[in-house]
């Protein structure tokens, strides 16, 4: 008994050891987001703001055109969800259920992809781009992200579960791949779709070294690279208190669209994984 609790208790002590870790760049990006720019280079740095300056999140969104790039995300979010979902959709449920030659090799190479770093491929990618004149386009922005081979295996591992008794009598009746996909597989398969969306939205939201490369167009450009440079005063000192404020409203709204949706997330990964 005294083993078990002291096991339980050690495994719970490196859980909150670990989580408190990570916690501390967002509790030190909250706590400079809310100090005045003197207070910001004291030395020692104050753990808690002596005074509360939330204008300092008004101020982030009237010195950088913040409501712009989160527009332009958004707009990217939506494109991208809708054309990858469509896409991984349809490319899982050939890898699930269609025989058609060379399908196993092809599904092992969509996996081999994903062992392969992306910024590996930045520099390919780039100078396609820029031989098809996309450079500061939405196009560069949205179809480099149209296909995630990571969802792909989520949904062929989820569209595998679906009985095979389903698809033969279907196909008795004479229900054809496009409508079993659409009344069977798709119903049964939502919290797995959803996922997908959901990790495709935060996929985007998260890149900085893509959009960062491939525009220099101001109007053009996401919060994740927008905001890089956009408190920087004229004396050349970096804002960082407008700077930390305005990563906390980029971050806390994806943070809340997370937990929100956490149990989509674990119910699609569950179904996933279940069987290969």
């Amino acid at each position: 008994m005294k083993t078990q609790f002291a096991r339980k208790f050690a495994v719970y002590l490196l859980l909150t050891i670990a989580v408190s870790l990570m916690l501390v760049p967002f509790y030190w990006m909250i706590n400079t987001s809310l100090k005045s720019s003197v207070e910001l280079l004291r030395t020692p740095p104050t753990m808690i703001p002596a005074e509360l300056r939330f204008q300092n999140f008004l101020d982030a969104l009237i010195k950088a055109p913040f409501l712009r790039y989160l527009s332009n995300t958004v707009f990217v979010a939506i494109a991208v969800v809708a054309v990858s979902t469509a896409v991984t959709v349809l490319a899982a449920f050939a890898f699930a259920r269609l025989r058609f030659r060379g399908k196993t090799l092809l599904f092992f190479a969509v996996l081999g992809t994903m062992m392969v770093p992306q910024e590996m491929l930045i520099i390919t990618n780039f100078m396609t781009v820029s031989k098809l004149g996309w450079m500061n386009s939405w196009q560069a922005l949205i179809v480099p992200y149209c296909i995630n081979p990571f969802n792909i295996y989520l949904l062929r591992q989820t569209f595998k579960q679906v009985p095979d008794e389903l698809y033969l009598v279907s196909r008795v009746d004479g229900v054809s791949h496009f409508r079993y996909l659409q009344k069977v597989v798709l119903p049964l398969s939502k919290s797995s779709i959803v996922t997908t969306m959901i990790l495709s939205t935060i996929w985007i939201w998260d890149s900085y070294a893509w959009p960062n490369l491939i525009t220099t167009d101001d109007g053009k450009r996401l919060v994740s690279n927008g905001l890089q440079n956009a408190f920087t005063s004229d004396t050349g000192r970096i804002q960082y208190e407008l700077q930390m404020a305005a990563a906390t409203m980029v971050i806390v709204p994806l943070v809340l669209f997370f937990l929100l949706l956490r149990k989509y997330i674990l119910s699609g990964m569950d179904k996933g994984g279940l069987k290969g």
